[in-house]
């Protein structure tokens, strides 16, 4: 650890735990803390709080929770554990997996009972890889209830909004049967109905409250903890950057934060939290981290951009070792780059439309590469591994007219929307056939044409032997269930045909801050920093660089969240769950804390 920061005579602020960023794993900590008798301070760099967590699909990966279990869902603590060590191999961590997997059910059940959050289940919601034995068809995950905004009263302008290209006009829809409904809605009279109803709920909330109140997916986890934060007490200072941690007798004792009234010091007794959203837009450690970076093609995350290492950096400055993954850095996702109209372009990531089916993915030679209807992270691995060394990583996800006008293709949306715009935009490149679409996006046509053949002789009878779309229940879920006899498979077939571009792109990263199962920053030396902690995607992933299933970020930035604050009050977590209700803390959180 470097030499100690000079003392100062008077600290602008003090509190018992510093957090640094506001996402899903800065809040989960600051909610429990403050829930055990701590004083807590979150110090956000950007003007709203929520982080990449305000624009997630809200997921949250964690086996054995209550939703599974009053279902009828109870597997053995074993099976999700044999699940990821298939998945993690040798990053298989047991201390951290065991401390996820025990204590995750139990913070589900602390925040749906002490806090303004709610779950949903995801009981038909299947692991990634579902070839391998112990994954699981459903049980495993659970998302935010949908959140009334009104209930964060004049709060709600701290809150971060849904991600505008995730969104309809702002409004937030959320995975299942909502999008369902709002796919169906031009072929079905009950879903145009319930479109009707939640448009004009969110056109009501835009003249009265000038955003919609509708919350739903990572803003509904969002806005429960930030109403969670506020009702207990937490102080919240948006705008204020953490510029470097300060130490005290050999203790990260606080932060130099950049506050809107002025340069501040926060004390914190009990120890300050990372949590800052790992390093999504920091160029300097893309080329470290990266591969394909080094190799010449940018990254193009989908995170929100103000999560640029900070956390990390600041953590290095006191000891702190960054811990990287051969497998991957970062949670990969496809994305395509929008124009939009003040000249800025956005990312839009394709988590659904790409299992849809009607769709392939080619590269520039015109050939296929992946089963389109796998994982995010799994198709840019493949798509990685697929274009030669030396040529910029990039491919194009391709569809005919009936597949954009049902579904939509990334930002150009689904009828009644009008496609035009993103066609003279360059967005969406189109060609009245496979020939004219190649020379369009700068493929090879003999090999699109070739390509398109041979699929469309399987898909017909809705077969792919190439890939094996629709093999497993994660695809079939995200496929289409009118479409027989696999609803991840139909020809493409009738003009004109459609493309977008999609590049390498994240939804998070993976490499972080070394800690151990308490959230504890642990330094070159492998022991413990004093006083510094990590959550969140500051935090390396307890997945190593994998990605099991649908939520394995937020999962673990909740629960390790939840965790971390139990160590930093000084109480002890029980193998199954907390021990508050037989502990001397119920009725006193301070009894049992530590130094």
């Amino acid at each position: 650890m470097p030499p100690e920061s000079h003392a100062f005579s008077a600290p602008d602020l003090a509190c018992d735990l510093l957090v640094i960023g506001s996402g899903a794993g800065g809040l989960a900590t600051a909610v429990t803390a403050a829930h055990l008798g701590l004083e807590v301070v979150v110090a956000e760099k950007a003007p709203v709080l929520g982080g990449t967590t305000a624009w997630s699909g809200g997921w949250m990966w964690i086996p054995r929770n209550f939703l599974a279990c009053e279902a009828g869902i109870n597997e053995p603590p074993e099976t999700p554990r044999a699940y990821l060590r298939e998945e993690l191999g040798e990053g298989y961590e047991p201390a951290r997996v065991d401390m996820f997997l025990d204590q995750g059910p139990a913070m589900v059940d602390f925040f749906r009972r002490h806090t303004a959050l709610d779950f949903v289940d995801g009981n038909r919601v299947a692991d990634f890889h579902g070839h391998q034995p112990h994954a699981a068809t459903g049980g495993r995950s659970v998302c935010a209830a949908p959140f009334d905004g009104r209930r964060l009263g004049r709060a709600i302008h701290l809150l971060r909004p849904p991600l505008d290209l995730h969104s309809l006009w702002g409004m937030g829809i959320s995975a299942g049967t909502d999008l369902g409904h709002f796919l169906k809605a031009m072929r079905s009279p009950v879903s145009f109905a319930h479109v009707g109803r939640r448009v004009a709920r969110h056109f009501l909330d835009l003249a009265i409250h000038r955003r919609g109140m509708q919350l739903v997916n990572g803003n509904a986890l969002v806005a429960g903890l930030l109403k969670s934060a506020i009702d207990r007490g937490v102080t919240l200072l948006p705008s204020s950057p953490a510029r470097r941690l300060v130490t005290r007798q050999g203790r990260v004792a606080g932060a130099l934060l950049d506050t809107p009234s002025g340069e501040c010091r926060v004390w914190a007794r009990r120890g300050v939290v990372m949590a800052a959203g790992g390093f999504p837009h920091d160029t300097c450690r893309h080329l470290a981290l990266l591969p394909h970076v080094a190799a010449g093609t940018p990254h193009r995350s989908a995170a929100p951009l103000t999560n640029s290492g900070d956390g990390l950096r600041l953590a290095e400055a006191v000891g702190a070792r960054v811990r990287a993954f051969d497998f991957s850095n970062a949670a990969w996702a496809p994305v395509s780059l929008v124009p939009r109209r003040d000249g800025s372009v956005g990312r839009f990531p394709h988590l659904i439309d790409r299992a849809k089916p009607g769709l392939i993915a080619v590269t520039r030679d015109g050939r296929r590469f992946v089963n389109e209807a796998g994982s995010y992270h799994d198709f840019m691995r493949a798509l990685f591994a697929a274009v030669p060394e030396g040529e910029p990583v990039e491919a194009w996800l391709i569809c005919d007219h009936r597949f954009q006008r049902r579904y939509g293709l990334g930002m150009s949306r689904p009828a009644p929307l009008p496609l035009s715009p993103w066609q003279r935009n360059g967005y969406l490149k189109s060609g009245t056939t496979p020939e004219a679409l190649a020379e369009a996006c700068g493929i090879d046509p003999e090999g699109l044409t070739a390509t398109l053949a041979t699929y469309n002789h399987y898909a017909a009878h809705g077969e792919d032997p190439a890939f094996g779309r629709g093999e497993i229940p994660y695809q079939r879920g995200m496929g289409d269930s009118d479409q027989t006899p696999n609803p991840c498979v139909a020809p493409i077939a009738r003009g004109p045909f459609h493309a977008v571009k999609v590049l390498p792109g994240s939804l998070g990263t993976f490499a972080g801050l070394a800690t151990d199962e308490h959230g504890r920053v642990l330094g070159e030396d492998a022991t413990p920093i004093p006083g510094l902690y990590a959550a969140g995607n500051d935090m390396a992933s307890v997945m190593a660089g994998r990605y099991p299933g649908g939520g394995i970020t937020l999962g673990p930035a909740m629960t390790f969240g939840y965790v971390t604050a139990h160590h930093a009050a000084g109480l002890t977590l029980a193998a199954t769950g907390p021990s508050l209700s037989s502990s001397p803390s119920a009725s006193d959180p301070l009894a049992s804390r530590g130094a």
